[in-house]
């Protein structure tokens, strides 16, 4: 009991996409370790950088890479050098054509803000700690940076010889909600590790953006409620709920019936139908030539 399994993972294919968009048959491991490499590469030549997440897709012998950081100056560098040298080096490991993308953090398109996203901030307490900050101060810094920017919810954790005591132990601080066991929560996980004097300490971080209503349950969500407004439009219940999007539109689009006008009474109504008017005279046919009177 108390292992943790990474947030990310646990929720793949629920509410998070996959980071390596790619298929394969015999050349499946080849490729998974060429992200492996491109990755540390990624990661390990710009430790500076404030560098997020590197997703990779490859389409045919192409391999796009798209790096997220908040530093995009340091990534693409003067007129872009640092990225053609990222590029060149990629391309000597997989043998490919490489395109790289670099997408900054700060403009208004990203969803996530470098305030709330759980690398950053544990990168950021690493930073600190390597440069003699006390942990207590680094882990109370990030939780108030993540929620004065939006964050529901924050938890840091930090493992290792704290404070340069003998014995390792771990401490954390935690505000607001951060519920691990519930799939639609996003949970942005991030770890990182700070290399001091007195030796290595690690550092994890779990940030909670609120919930997403997986894709099957907005459908069935959907057809609810279309059923609904289908009930009180004045069609009838038949007290079960249509999730057949195709059946849902053929009901919406059946046209009410129109009740026929009633011809019962034939002194009320006239020849097309309608009821005479409030006052009016109705004619007698007139009689049949000799007929008596």
């Amino acid at each position: 009991m108390g292992h943790k399994v990474n947030p990310y993972g646990f929720r793949l294919g629920v509410i998070y996409p996959w980071k390596s968009k790619w298929y394969a048959r015999k050349d499946y491991a080849q490729q998974l370790h060429e992200d492996v490499k491109i990755r540390q590469y990624i990661t390990g030549k710009l430790t500076r950088a404030g560098i997020s997440s590197v997703d990779i897709e490859r389409k045919g012998d192409q391999v796009q890479v798209f790096i997220r950081t908040a530093r995009p100056g340091i990534v693409i560098g003067r007129k872009g050098a640092e990225v053609d040298r990222i590029r060149r080096d990629i391309e000597r490991v997989t043998k490919k054509r490489v395109d790289v993308k670099v997408e900054d953090m700060n403009s208004a398109a990203s969803q996530l803000r470098p305030e709330t996203d759980a690398t950053l901030l544990a990168q950021g307490v690493a930073e600190q700690l390597a440069g003699r900050v006390s942990f207590r101060r680094a882990m109370r810094r990030a939780v108030q940076t993540a929620m004065r920017a939006g964050a529901l919810g924050v938890r840091v954790q930090c493992g290792g010889r704290l404070g340069g005591t003998e014995m390792s132990r771990r401490e954390w601080y935690r505000e607001g909600r951060v519920p691990l066991h519930t799939l639609r929560a996003r949970i942005d996980f991030g770890t990182a590790e700070a290399k001091t004097t007195f030796g290595q300490i690690g550092v994890k971080v779990w940030v909670y953006h609120g919930d997403e209503i997986p894709a099957a349950e907005k459908e069935t969500e959907l057809a609810r409620a279309r059923a609904l407004a289908h009930v009180s439009a004045g069609g009838a219940s038949t007290g079960a709920l249509i999730t057949d999007q195709a059946e849902a539109e053929a009901i919406e689009t059946e046209e009410p019936a129109v009740p026929e006008p009633s011809t019962e009474r034939g002194d009320e109504a006239g020849d097309d139908g309608t009821a005479p008017e409030p006052g009016a005279t109705v004619e007698e046919p007139p009689a049949a030539e000799g007929s008596e009177a």
